[in-house]
């Protein structure tokens, strides 16, 4: 069986979420005081009490999801539980390239610290939203982009089949979902957000994370990973830095990395941290062959992989 991992990004998370990994495993515990060390925050609190409002802001939503899912790994890890390709939503690229050794723990943790900053910090003014068309191509919801007129609303992650999210200043958002819904969309879902990601909006913070990136070594890559802005596998020669900085300001196709990640003969998809959305997106994926699609976000759920997988 051949195994690939997937890591959720921003939108995922919930107050509680990691607590019973932590008490439980001291591999977990080890991870979440060593991203206490490096950061000075103690991200533990803010994931297992909260409040809400504090988890959801962008510069402890990103840390808090990425140390959940890298506290999971090293778990898996001494149950030898592997994976020869990973990839992620959006934020969970980041911790595809620390599995892959692309990316050091400690490097890996500074930049994403940074990176949820900038990307709060550095909205620009305005009121942004971002919303998944549910039920439409790809195509028609460029076209009903683009046929908004008044304001700014762009596709930002192309997620599975039939499921697209804009991103964009709200009024124009909404007129968006008002001509999705007109020509038949099944549904439209406002996403837990707070500003236009993978859009050219956020140039400002794509470039103060580049700064970031400058600061710090790319390493060869152990295992595969597939990048978020075509869907393809990321070569020794790709500069990793410069896609990075491009990631906060491009489309998502994810769509695309999980047709991939099939192509390379992957039938066991593990989702590694809050929530199941990118389980439900491999579900939606055209295959012909069986495949096991599990995630693991509490106890319950990394004890039945464990049992499954070894």
């Amino acid at each position: 069986m051949k195994i690939g991992f997937l890591f959720p990004g921003q939108g995922a998370q919930y107050v509680g979420m990691g607590k019973d990994l932590y008490e439980n495993y001291t591999e977990a515990r080890e991870v979440y005081d060593k991203v206490n060390q490096i950061t000075g925050i103690d991200i533990a609190e803010i994931s297992f009490n909260g409040p809400e409002d504090l988890l959801n802001e962008t510069k402890y939503t990103q840390l808090a999801i990425l140390t959940m899912s890298l506290a999971i790994l090293e778990i898996l890890k001494t149950k030898n539980i592997k994976a020869e390709i990973s990839a992620g939503l959006s934020l969970g690229e980041y911790s595809a390239l620390i599995y892959s050794g692309a990316l050091s723990f400690e490097d890996g943790i500074k930049v994403v610290q940074k990176r949820g900053k900038y990307m709060q910090e550095m909205v620009p003014e305005g009121q942004w939203r971002m919303a998944a068309i549910l039920g439409m191509s790809d195509e028609q919801v460029e076209e009903i982009c683009n046929n908004v007129k008044d304001g700014f609303v762009v596709p930002a992650n192309y997620n599975c089949e039939g499921q697209i999210a804009i991103s964009g200043e709200k009024e124009a958002v909404e007129k968006a979902e008002e001509l999705a819904k007109e020509a038949g969309a099944k549904r439209v879902l406002e996403l837990k957000t707070s500003g236009p990601f993978h859009t050219i909006k956020l140039k400002k913070a794509s470039e103060e994370l580049r700064k970031e990136l400058d600061k710090i070594n790319i390493n060869k890559f152990e295992s595969k990973v597939v990048k978020n802005i075509d869907g393809e596998i990321y070569t020794n020669q790709d500069d990793v830095k410069d896609i990075l900085e491009k990631h906060i300001i491009s489309p998502v196709r994810f769509s695309k990395t999980v047709q991939t990640m099939l192509n390379e003969q992957v039938d066991a998809f593990i989702e590694i941290g809050p929530g199941k959305t990118l389980s439900g997106f491999v579900k939606r994926a055209k295959t012909d062959k069986p495949i096991t699609i599990m995630n693991i976000n509490d106890i319950q759920t990394l004890e039945s992989a464990i049992n499954y997988f070894q």
